[in-house]
């Protein structure tokens, strides 16, 4: 387990910064890494930064694949980034969609980016130094997200993420 002691963090998103978002991600099948971007978050490691997932999960409320599935794909990616000498520390998922056609997850939910609850509630469990940290995502409601939890956002708009890690993160080596 990771020492808890406070420093600052990078919030990813998932699909569109760590995966190529093909559109309701589920499952290995339809999973391609973003190039780099495993070692991006093993720069993060290495430069003692807390590294977190916080992903938006709407296919989990319209009935396109379970909170299991995406579970086993999370699990896959732990995988892969511990076989690179890389961790994600904490994760979180938002199922809910307002839309949803799966009555238990048809809701509003602040967890639902552009709300910044996933971030918040991370915030809760890990001492996170807020002032130094950072969310990379590749959306406006990625950005409204890390605003409204005050911290910085980071546009990721394609390429290789080990390279803009390196670029926007300080202490990240070059």
């Amino acid at each position: 387990m990771t020492e808890r002691t406070p420093r600052p963090a990078v919030f990813f998103d998932r699909d569109g910064v760590l995966n190529v978002d093909h559109g309701y991600v589920s499952n290995r099948k339809n999973f391609e890494w973003i190039e780099g971007a495993i070692e991006a978050v093993k720069a993060v490691n290495d430069a003692s930064y807390y590294a977190f997932v916080a992903t938006n999960q709407s296919g989990i409320a319209r009935g396109l694949y379970s909170e299991d599935d995406m579970q086993a794909l999370h699990d896959y990616m732990n995988l892969e980034f511990n076989r690179a000498g890389a961790h994600i520390d904490d994760w979180r998922h938002c199922p809910f969609h307002p839309e949803g056609t799966i009555p238990h997850f048809r809701r509003v939910s602040d967890w639902r980016k552009p709300g910044c609850g996933m971030i918040e509630d991370l915030m809760k469990f890990w001492p996170v130094l807020k002032e130094k940290s950072f969310l990379i995502g590749d959306k406006e409601s990625d950005m409204q997200a890390a605003r409204g939890a005050g911290i910085t956002p980071l546009l990721f708009t394609g390429g290789n993420l080990l390279d803009f890690v390196r670029t926007h993160i300080p202490g990240v080596k070059r």
